[in-house]
């Protein structure tokens, strides 16, 4: 029978009563997830066919598009409803979060389809960010899998508490509830840690629609409620409207001279005209004079209305700040512990630096120390030096600039942060606020009366790191050394920080993995930029291989400080000249982890100097780079 939405609305003549009756209902926001061929696609089709809640258009689609990609026979296969993707319907799975709205006459839902592969966590964790509720899908055959445990531990961490444990396929085991019973039990037994408020078990049947909006004739020992009755009915967490009032501040609007206006969406909380807000990271306060909204203005706004504040006094206001509640203010600081989940193939290594956004802010991030790595079968704490592909740990994170926050646990909008990539800008990580680090708090930086102008100008000289990067045996060090000289010799003020000299004492506990290889270009960084204020013409011969933390040091020093310069040697010749025979036993395989042998070199896109050295002295290109200086006014 055809399914036609058309019948359960009102005519055109109602239909202001009918959207006013719309805008009254509570809505729910809820995720399916699981493991892969669960059933998570076929139950949302089943939930909006049986709800009435698909077009003829769509239904003639979906039948045409059963017959081409389904996986039922000759009967209709609802996963194609939300299994769009050319790729998930040849492959029959989903890749992609799918989100589809529906309604019932007690409640307005938004549902998320979340993917079941592992390689597709992120998209989960995506679909999972907004969810008050998670639908866990369990195939009656299988049981409890790790993808369930490692959709649950996410689920929890992102601060859903509500769990409507699915067990599908039950007409596949002959509705048998010693299989229900056993799932449940095994579900309830690993999840008795993850902190939910509530989990309600029910065995249906997707594809036919048993205990979906109706009761099922062959589950007839099971009393609770249908699916649909459970999502209609149950009580989420606290209402929103209710925490502290938090404002991020998206765009400062100032069409003209007599206005001057902070834009954003309201994350949690309710702010009225009159009401007292302070600037989060200034502490400063005013009262709002107006609450301006394209249809007007309004006495009182709450939770998720996107507004414009206007202030009485004019205060210093920017994106990435917070206007919040004066009696309930958020934390400010620049270093916190947080959950992580990572989602590049590129492990996360402590030391490196990434870009780290706040529904508001972005600022550059480092991840100082990885506490643990959590072990998705038994949620054990396992050291770690670092994150793979879809692991979860717990890491203390340091920002450059003061960020404002709640816990995660607090407010899920101004407690969860994405990092990102700063080579790619793809999104490698997402978290979750635990705290700040209180240490951060009892440590300000002490005002010196002699600062790095002071310094150098008693040189005559400007301050400068000059960054050798290249292959082992590309001659960086020779032509540091031979500048170096050249500078002494006109009383210039230097200092050479050459990698093997450093691995003899700064860094001698490191060894050569990528994550020791990255703690050591941090530290050398941060003493050439110790250096550079002191005044020092600072010279670095590093092999450095990686532009992630090329860029890291960059950053560390101020504008035309740091300059990269690329000796630009074949692997060819740096092989032939070997001269402390480390390439012979590289590619014997004596020595690991060397770069250009099996570690990978990321040669400069834009160096400040690039010296290609084929068929040219090591003096010349000394020459060349203090002759670089000079007219730039270094020395």
């Amino acid at each position: 029978m055809l399914q036609n939405v058309a019948e359960a609305r009102p005519a055109s003549s109602d239909i202001r009563h009918y959207l006013a009756e719309q805008e009254q209902k509570s809505m729910l926001r809820f995720l399916t997830c699981g493991s892969v061929d669960d059933g998570k696609s076929t139950l949302i089709g089943r939930l909006l066919y049986d709800t009435k809640l698909i077009f003829d258009d769509q239904l003639a689609t979906l039948e045409r598009d059963s017959k081409k990609h389904g996986t039922t026979g000759d009967e209709i296969d609802f996963a194609l409803l939300v299994d769009g993707l050319e790729a998930e319907r040849e492959q029959g799975i989903t890749i992609d979060v799918a989100y589809r709205f529906f309604s019932t006459p007690k409640r307005k839902f938004i549902v998320a389809d979340a993917p079941g592969h592992e390689q597709y966590t992120r998209n989960m964790a995506t679909g999972a960010s907004t969810a008050d509720l998670a639908i866990v899908l369990v195939d009656a055959r299988k049981g409890v899998l790790p993808q369930t445990r490692r959709h649950s531990f996410i689920a929890s961490l992102l601060g859903i508490r509500h769990i409507l444990l699915a067990v599908n396929k039950i007409d596949l085991v002959d509705h048998d509830q010693s299989v229900f019973d056993g799932i449940v039990a095994d579900y309830r037994a690993f999840a008795t840690d993850l902190g939910f408020a509530s989990i309600v078990p029910i065995p249906v049947s997707a594809r036919y629609g048993e205990n979906v909006v109706t009761r099922s004739d062959g589950t007839a020992w099971y009393r609770g409620p249908t699916m649909i009755e459970h999502l209609e009915t149950v009580k989420v967490d606290e209402d929103k409207a209710q925490r502290p009032f938090r404002f991020p501040v998206q765009y400062v609007n100032r069409p003209h001279l007599d206005f001057r206006g902070f834009a954003g969406t309201i994350a949690s909380g309710t702010v009225r005209q009159g009401d007292e807000v302070v600037i989060a990271k200034s502490g400063k306060t005013s009262r709002v004079s107006r609450i301006v909204t394209a249809g007007g203005d309004l006495a009182v706004a709450r939770e998720g209305q996107a507004v414009t504040l206007v202030l009485e006094d004019e205060v210093e206001v920017a994106r990435g700040n917070i206007l919040v509640a004066p009696d309930a203010r958020p934390q400010v600081a620049d270093q916190f512990a947080a959950n992580l989940i990572w989602f590049d193939e590129h492990a996360l290594i402590p030391g490196r630096s990434y870009l780290l956004r706040t529904e508001a802010d972005q600022v550059g991030a480092t991840v100082t120390e990885l506490k643990y790595r959590t072990n998705i079968n038994n949620f054990s704490h396992e050291a770690a030096k670092s994150l793979e592909m879809n692991e979860v740990g717990v890491c203390n994170i340091s920002v450059q600039s003061p960020l404002v926050f709640d816990k995660f646990a607090d407010d899920r909008t101004t407690g969860a942060f994405v990092l990102i990539d700063r080579i790619t800008n793809t999104t490698v990580g997402a978290g979750m606020i635990l705290h700040p680090l209180r240490r951060a708090a009892n440590i300000h930086w002490q005002a010196l009366d002699v600062n790095k102008s002071a310094r150098a100008d008693l040189k005559h000289q400007k301050p400068a790191v000059l960054w050798f990067t290249g292959l082992s045996g590309s001659g960086k060090s020779t032509i540091a050394n031979l500048l170096e000289k050249k500078l002494h010799a006109s009383g210039r003020h230097t200092y050479i920080l050459d990698g093997d000299n450093v691995r003899h004492g700064l860094n001698r506990d490191l060894g050569f993995t990528e994550e020791d290889r990255v703690e050591n270009i941090r530290r050398v960084a941060e003493v050439a930029r110790l250096m550079a204020d002191a005044g020092l013409i600072v010279l670095v011969s590093f092999i450095s291989p990686f532009r992630a933390e090329r860029r890291m040091a960059r950053e560390l020093m101020s504008d035309g400080e740091f300059v990269e310069v690329f000796v630009d040697t074949p692997f060819e010749e740096c092989a032939r000249r070997d001269p402390k025979g480390l390439y012979a036993r590289a590619l014997k395989g004596e020595i690991a982890n060397f770069t250009g042998v099996d570690s990978p070199y990321e040669a400069p896109e834009n160096a400040d100097v690039h010296l290609e050295t084929a068929g040219r002295a090591p003096e010349e290109m000394a020459d060349e780079l203090e002759a670089w200086l000079r007219q730039r006014g270094y020395c």
